[in-house]
């Protein structure tokens, strides 16, 4: 949906809002959180939030009335992605809120020895590949992350395999992987 001028126009305003007047920034944010949920409920589902899409704001140090929030929200579930190493540290040694999962995102610089790490560590990592994924990488089970962006259902330890979209099909920075690059098996 991204690609669309009105969500990109949506997506700067609320950037520049988040920047400008952080505090009316959170109002809304918590107000469209509280309608999502009791949206969900009355239609028998739960409600799931992803707050960084195309930013890695670390949301468990923005405070709003003395609150972060996962604190606000203690009952919904939260995840992202993340390319900090500090912030995936802190979520595998249990350091950030329990209602918040994080999956470390692959860049083309991302050492080998990191991608392992994370996952010995049972933490999931996002990797792009070109046109298929492989069953197995570095060792780790394949989850196909196109099917579903519910990235708190996938277990641990996981490499969740994408496949290359966009300006990606072009990429030659080594952000975008062989399936048969990087130990798969």
């Amino acid at each position: 949906m991204g690609v669309y001028s009105t969500v990109q126009k949506a997506r700067i305003a609320k950037t520049r809002l988040f920047f400008s007047d952080k505090s009316a920034f959170m109002r809304q944010l918590v107000k469209e959180i509280t309608a999502a949920v009791k949206k969900a409920q009355k239609n028998g589902m739960q409600a799931a939030f992803r707050l960084n899409l195309t930013s890695d704001l670390p949301w468990e140090k923005i405070r709003h009335d003395g609150k972060n929030i996962f604190e606000m929200f203690p009952s919904v579930q939260f995840y992202d992605y993340t390319a900090s190493l500090s912030r995936m540290s802190a979520f595998l040694a249990g350091e950030m809120p329990k209602n918040y999962h994080l999956t470390f995102s692959r860049k083309e610089n991302t050492p080998a020895s990191v991608v392992q790490s994370v996952l010995k560590s049972g933490g999931n990592v996002a990797v792009v590949f070109r046109k298929t994924l492989p069953a197995r990488f570095f060792g780790a089970d394949v989850v196909n992350g196109d099917e579903t962006d519910a990235r708190f259902l996938d277990g641990a330890g996981k490499v969740i395999g994408l496949v290359e979209k966009g300006r990606a099909k072009k990429d030659l920075t080594g952000f975008v992987l062989e399936p048969t690059e990087g130990g798969a098996a």
